[in-house]
């Protein structure tokens, strides 16, 4: 408050007397530095808020304040410059694109232990995490194994691994697919899944899920119906499925998993909400 009293003060002194009073007094002009050096202090946190064009509505005030010191004015321009380049920049939208999916073969052993757990309210668990396991018979070829995670909303894994790692069905080949989720499709996803396996006549789909998305929303039970109409086969992980993912999904160092606490406890719950969706 002290600082606006005295610039007030000087706003009603002539600007050509204010500095013949600082020429011809050097005991004033000392007491008006050490003024102009507090007030320096205090110039970063009021430059961001005032721009180029509201500093030049000050008037007399900042005519006065602009005569007390060059060092002022110095800092004072800065100021101008930075709140003049902050308001002729504009930030353009950026454009994600509409998912990213990492691929692996083995993932972090932290990721495994935070995204499958099956606990009941899966607060910031907001990926889906999907190990496969696929058998072309016929083919020749070895078991393809690997996981997906979906990194944005836009899309998710389910869809990603017809895109990236199954995109080509040939109806002469027997396919056994084995999906272990951390969490079950979404409405969207299981419509999805419905399709494909409504086309893909000789192919199987297991998925076995950690958790249940969004349980109790009637879109999603009607999604799961769907899906075991359409020949999918649902099932909950028990404690030696997580184990299982563990041994053969995670870069686990040679180290052996035990499932938390409560993992059976958790796998019950989830099984009997299962049932009753699927009754």
């Amino acid at each position: 408050m002290a600082d606006k009293k005295e610039g007030k003060a000087a706003s009603r002194v002539p600007l050509k007397k204010k500095v013949e009073k600082k020429v011809d007094k050097a005991a004033e002009k000392e007491k008006v530095d050490k003024k102009t050096d507090k007030k320096l202090e205090k110039v970063p946190e009021k430059v961001p808020e005032t721009g180029p064009e509201k500093g030049s509505d000050k008037g007399p005030e900042a005519a006065a304040q602009a005569a007390e010191g060059s060092a002022e004015n110095d800092v004072a321009g800065k100021g101008a410059t930075s709140s003049k380049a902050a308001e002729e920049f504009v930030l353009e939208p950026m454009e994600l694109p509409p998912f990213e999916i990492i691929r692996g073969e083995k993932m972090n052993p932290f990721f495994f232990k935070f995204q499958f757990k099956n606990v009941e309210y899966s607060s910031g668990r907001n990926k889906t995490f999907l190990c496969f396991l696929v058998d072309v018979q016929g083919s020749g070829e070895e078991v393809l194994r690997g996981y997906l995670e979906d990194e944005h909303v836009g899309a998710h894994a389910e869809e990603a691994f017809f895109q990236q790692v199954l995109p080509q069905y040939d109806s002469a080949l027997r396919y056994t697919v084995t999906w272990y989720m951390s969490s079950s499709p979404c409405a969207a996803c299981a419509a999805k899944l419905v399709e494909i396996l409504q086309a893909r006549k000789t192919m199987r789909l297991t998925i076995f899920s950690a958790r249940i998305f969004m349980w109790e929303e009637p879109e999603i039970q009607a999604g799961l119906k769907a899906l075991v109409t359409a020949g999918c086969k649902l099932r909950m992980m028990k404690p030696t499925d997580f184990v299982y993912i563990w041994d053969t999904f995670v870069e686990n160092e040679e180290q052996t998993f035990t499932p938390w606490e409560d993992c059976q406890e958790n796998y019950e719950y989830y099984q009997e909400k299962l049932a009753d969706i699927l009754q």
